[in-house]
């Protein structure tokens, strides 16, 4: 009798002991967190419509600011908003437009001091939204590269203090460095599209990489001292042929892309993935070893792009996110607590692509 009586009460126990740690579960998870997003914990929802994409965080870590395309914001493409990341509902209320709702602009970063920050627009040729190329009769992608963009400095109200760049030619995919003194960019300049860095003041233009193909969305490590960026390398006559056809037109075709690494000074350039297809919008771990992307290698029809982690020798490949569509744009807080991406979860079946933010689990 005492036997079974010690007997229930153990299992009385395990079981008391297993609907805490239940209850504990539930209460920690959220349902726009996917089954094995173990990396991801207090998920939050920060816009609900639209397109919006590239959020990135202030110095402080107290602000986003990030791209959107929302009608319902009166805008009819992609212009640059701010958020406060502790204070927002954007599920009712339009966040500060930063840009001036002139042209199409893109590529949007914090400039040091969190007073200021960098943009490209295409404004001064035209203010209204320059034209989307048709879909291809081929039916494969193809994005734009407006020769009318130019790199800015703003206000926090939207007054330009600065044009950073007024050469002829697309410039932009500015990024600026955690140390605050350099930015890196994208720039057709040479005659083919790469990077190049310039002190935080646009002074001391220098550039960095000189290979066929199309380099950008760039960003630096957190000590200032490598990029790791996307790169395009058409290599027969054919993609050569077909990369320089579209160029001239103004257009590229970001279907088959890996990442790559480099010091600042263009030195040290390493491939860091061959996994084919598009492999994009890298980012650096807070510990500088590890690298954050967006990959569609693992699907048979373009789709879904899912967030995977490597390391920055090649190694260990690691899925992050299970999106059935579409993540991307992900970008680590300055303290490394927190992730921002992009996604099309919770959407409704729309096509709308929302911020998310999360607290980072290692």
């Amino acid at each position: 009798m005492k036997q079974n009586l010690l007997f229930l009460t153990i299992i009385l126990l395990l079981f008391s002991c297993q609907n805490r740690q239940e209850q504990t579960s539930k209460s920690n998870s959220s349902p726009l967190i996917y089954p094995n997003e173990v990396h991801f914990k207090n998920m939050k929802q920060l816009t609900f419509g639209g397109e919006n994409a590239e959020a990135y965080w202030s110095f402080d870590d107290s602000k986003l600011i990030f791209q959107a395309t929302n009608e319902k914001w009166g805008q009819s493409c992609d212009q640059i908003y701010i958020i406060d990341t502790n204070n927002y509902n954007l599920n009712i209320e339009t966040p500060k437009m930063v840009s001036l709702g002139q042209g199409r602009t893109t590529c949007s970063y914090f400039m040091p001091g969190d007073t200021t920050i960098i943009y490209a627009s295409t404004h001064l040729q035209d203010a209204k939204c320059p034209h989307v190329p048709e879909r291809r009769v081929d039916g494969k992608y193809v994005w734009p590269i407006y020769d009318s963009y130019d790199i800015f400095i703003a206000d926090l109200d939207g007054n330009i203090v600065k044009r950073l760049t007024d050469h002829q030619g697309y410039d932009a995919e500015a990024t600026v460095s955690p140390r605050g003194d350099k930015i890196v960019f994208t720039s057709i300049r040479s005659g083919d599209l790469e990077l190049y860095t310039c002190n935080i003041d646009g002074s001391d233009i220098k550039q960095v990489t000189n290979q066929l193909g199309y380099d950008g969305g760039a960003f630096f490590s957190n000590d200032g001292e490598k990029l790791v960026f996307r790169a395009s390398r058409p290599n027969t006559d054919e993609e050569i042929k077909q990369y320089k056809d579209l160029l001239s037109r103004g257009l590229v075709q970001p279907t088959k892309m890996e990442i790559y690494t480099c010091n600042i000074d263009g030195t040290n350039l390493k491939q860091v993935t061959n996994l084919g297809k598009a492999n994009w919008s890298p980012f650096f771990h807070p510990s500088d070893k590890r690298i954050i992307f967006c990959s569609n290698h693992e699907s048979k029809i373009g789709f879904p792009f899912n967030l995977y982690m490597i390391d920055i020798n090649g190694n260990n490949l690691e899925q992050i996110t299970y999106d059935k569509q579409f993540a991307s744009f992900p970008v680590f807080s300055n303290d490394g607590k927190k992730i921002v991406f992009s996604s099309n979860r919770n959407n409704g079946g729309t096509r709308n692509t929302n911020v998310f933010i999360a607290d980072w689990v290692e």
